[in-house]
């Protein structure tokens, strides 16, 4: 029996109605098509043209701070022993590390100099679910245009696209990877390749396999930043900028890597779905990790909402440091007029930052990761530069009384304002009874207070005047700050190389 319209109600009366139908029915049934895709056809079609203005200047800007945080960088314990193990193994390629000159293949160089970008811990900071550097990742693209002969402009579309996805990728945890064990550079990974393979123009199926192998192979446990620190520290996160380097180029070769590595069958949300946080399983909002993708001049882009760093420590560090420093600034306290330092921050500051470790830390990674040095060292020496992470002043006992009296103090209030700001209180107590007290919301090099060019500018030449000479860091600045204009990047690897 043949059934009529008018007989069954789910059944549209019109064409129009068949056809939505129709379409709702495929929807249904049809397979799903994954996040891997998207955001490959995306990276693959996006131009320089596409870029706005504004996003073009913070690339520049985020440029010329990495670039000064890589010569800081490079003069660390970290940075010589990868140059040495590097060189050891033989150099022989078209692409440079920065300082040393030294030649090597595109992968290595990637990874030498994004971990002379982070190798201080004074590089960009993204936190929202998740915390990220963005810069760690960008060393990768720089390698391989350099090996490929690509334009400063390949250069700023390539470095736009991994701040895109990564900081995307540091939203959508419900909660973030970080709260439950796991280092933000085990989503660096799924970052990584996309920028690494828009520099090399892959396909978008390239590219989903670019992610796929990227992925695949560097998950993160966040030991490497819980408790004692290792120079593992500042390694991860570079590392996975080189995978992205490498993986792009096995891509290209015809590689392939998992389509499902982030949304399909036992990826990245599938893995971690199974974790219960707070009694509630944790999630990821995939439909925002592709919402509304920049692509044309009047977009905005996620650049434009990462911060640098004024102080070469832990990001969650700085906002508690400066209301230290505004607070002995005002009362002109002197640090053997103290008797307690109470720093009120987020639960997750006070766990990373104040854990009984960090109250006897043994190594600059160590204490660059101290709530409790960081503010004794800026209490005694006025300042908190590079200088106080040298190892003859970490190792300092004259600063451990200061350190104990330093009690960090985890916020509920404060919890409830985070990420949008970073809260953080101090109060001091004198000797003489009377406590001052100073909250300091949003720290300097927020995109809410931004640092201006001339800011980077100080930071860029203390960090890398002793390196590359005083009027050599003034001639990388004007190339960095005019790199859309240059054909080739040699110029930027001549001028990085110590004479």
């Amino acid at each position: 029996m043949i059934a009529r319209a008018e007989d069954t109600p789910d059944i549209a009366r019109s064409g129009a109605d068949c056809g939505a139908l129709f379409q709702r029915i495929m929807a249904e049934h049809s397979p799903k098509r994954l996040l891997s895709h998207v955001i490959a056809e995306w990276a693959c079609a996006l131009k320089y043209e596409d870029l706005s203005p504004a996003a073009i200047e913070a690339a520049k800007l985020f440029w010329f701070d990495s670039i000064g945080c890589a010569l800081g960088g490079s003069q660390q314990d970290d940075a010589r022993i990868l140059l040495k193990h590097y060189r050891a193994m033989g150099g022989n390629g078209n692409a440079t590390a920065f300082v040393s000159g030294f030649k090597t293949n595109p992968v290595d160089a990637a990874f030498l100099n994004g971990h002379m970008i982070r190798a201080m811990d004074y590089n960009d900071i993204y936190w929202k679910a998740d915390p990220c550097h963005p810069s760690d990742l960008i060393a990768a693209p720089l390698a391989l245009c350099e090996s490929e002969g690509l334009s400063g402009k390949d250069l700023i579309l390539s470095t736009i696209i991994a701040y895109e996805i990564e900081m995307r990728l540091c939203e959508i945890g419900q909660p973030g990877v970080r709260e439950y064990g796991w280092h933000h550079a085990t989503l660096s990974a799924f970052a990584s390749p996309v920028a690494a393979g828009r520099a090399l123009s892959l396909t978008p199926e390239q590219m989903v396999s670019a992610i796929g192998i990227s992925a695949s192979r560097t998950f993160c446990p966040g030991a490497v930043t819980a408790g004692k620190l290792t120079n593992m520290k500042n390694t991860v996160d570079p590392w996975a900028g080189r995978m992205g380097a490498e993986s792009a180029l096995l891509a290209r070769d015809g590689f392939s890597g998992p389509e499902h590595i982030i949304d399909g069958k036992e990826g990245l949300f599938a893995v971690f779905k199974h974790v219960q946080y707070k009694g509630q399983p944790a999630t990821f909002d995939g439909k925002a990790l592709v919402a509304d993708l920049p692509n044309s001049p009047k977009s905005h882009y996620r650049i434009l909402d990462c911060g640098m760093k004024s102080f070469p420590i832990e990001a969650l560090s700085h906002a508690p440091l400066t209301a230290m420093m505004k607070t002995v600034k005002e009362h002109k306290i002197q640090a053997n007029d103290v008797k307690e330092i109470k720093v009120e921050v987020i639960a997750r500051a006070a766990d990373i930052l104040g854990d009984p470790h960090k109250y006897r830390p043994d190594s600059k990674e160590t204490a660059d990761h101290s709530l409790p040095y960081c503010m004794a060292a800026g209490l005694v020496d006025g300042m908190v530069t590079p200088l106080q992470f040298k190892e003859e002043r970490v190792l300092d006992k004259a600063l451990i009384p200061i350190m104990d009296k330093v009690k960090v103090v985890a916020n509920e209030e404060f919890e409830a304002l985070f990420p949008k700001f970073q809260p953080s209180r101090v109060t001091i107590t004198t000797n003489d009874g009377k406590s001052h007290s100073t909250r300091v919301d949003v720290p300097k090099g927020d995109p809410r207070d931004p640092m201006t060019e001339d800011e980077i500018s100080v930071k860029f030449t203390a960090l890398g005047g002793d390196v590359i000479g005083k009027d050599q860091c003034k001639k990388l600045q004007r190339f960095i700050m005019r790199i859309e204009t240059a054909d080739k990047l040699d110029g930027l690897f001549e001028l990085t190389t110590a004479r």
